[in-house]
């Protein structure tokens, strides 16, 4: 899953008390983001094999520090608390679920390849072989957490043509060839998150959800 990611970061904006959407934009893809470095790294490995499943060439044989589900807590726990420390208790809470929603979304469409914790006890549902469900699901999440937060932006037809993009984005997965090295396929991933991060915060700075007062911060935040 890549842009069904971003449903929680919609959905969950006008909960968080005041926390970006740009911020939940990366919160969701925490996750990812890690793994890219660590792919970069060496830490952790993936190999690029077409066809190994119906939507995704990615064997991900080996991510315990990002992709398991103890990890994943443990990141969202880790980042909610110093989310908590600029955004409040509220803020904080939101910015955990939305990077434990990572994981997830991704038991649905993965193969067997998530761990429970560490590297084994790995589960996945599959989805990855089922493009056209696949892709329903991934839609239908994006969309739901994008009428959500339509509901009191500004610029309510903007923010729809947003999540749009992002969906027809996804869609040249199935056209384009896979990089040949994972490293190259890692830095792509990690400048994708990063851009639309940014995309975000030009959408939510001229039409989306409007200011807001925190009630633990007394303060005025967008």
């Amino acid at each position: 899953m890549f842009v069904g990611h971003y449903g929680p970061s919609f959905g969950l904006r006008r909960a968080s008390g005041g926390v970006p959407l740009w911020v939940l934009f990366l919160a969701v893809q925490l996750v990812d983001v890690l793994w890219a470095i660590l792919i970069m790294a060496g830490v952790e490995k993936v190999r690029i094999t077409p066809g190994f499943t119906a939507s995704s060439p990615l064997d991900l044989y080996y991510m315990p520090y990002t992709h398991s589900l103890a990890a994943s807590a443990a990141w969202a726990v880790i980042f909610g608390t110093l989310a908590g420390l600029v955004w409040g208790r509220r803020g904080g809470v939101v910015v955990g679920l939305c990077v434990i929603s990572h994981w997830i979304l991704d038991l649905p469409v993965h193969v067997a390849d998530l761990p429970l914790w560490g590297d084994a006890h790995k589960v996945g549902l599959g989805l990855w072989d089922r493009p056209v469900i696949a892709f329903a699901l991934e839609a239908g999440v994006l969309f739901l957490g994008t009428a959500i937060y339509a509901q009191h932006a500004r610029g309510k037809l903007a923010v729809w043509i947003f999540a749009v993009v992002m969906l027809a984005i996804q869609t040249t997965n199935f056209v384009m060839p896979p990089p040949a090295e994972p490293p190259q396929f890692a830095m792509m991933a990690l400048s994708s998150y990063v851009a639309f991060a940014a995309a975000a915060w030009l959408v939510e700075k001229r039409w989306g959800q409007g200011l807001e007062v925190s009630a633990t911060a007394g303060v005025t935040r967008r």
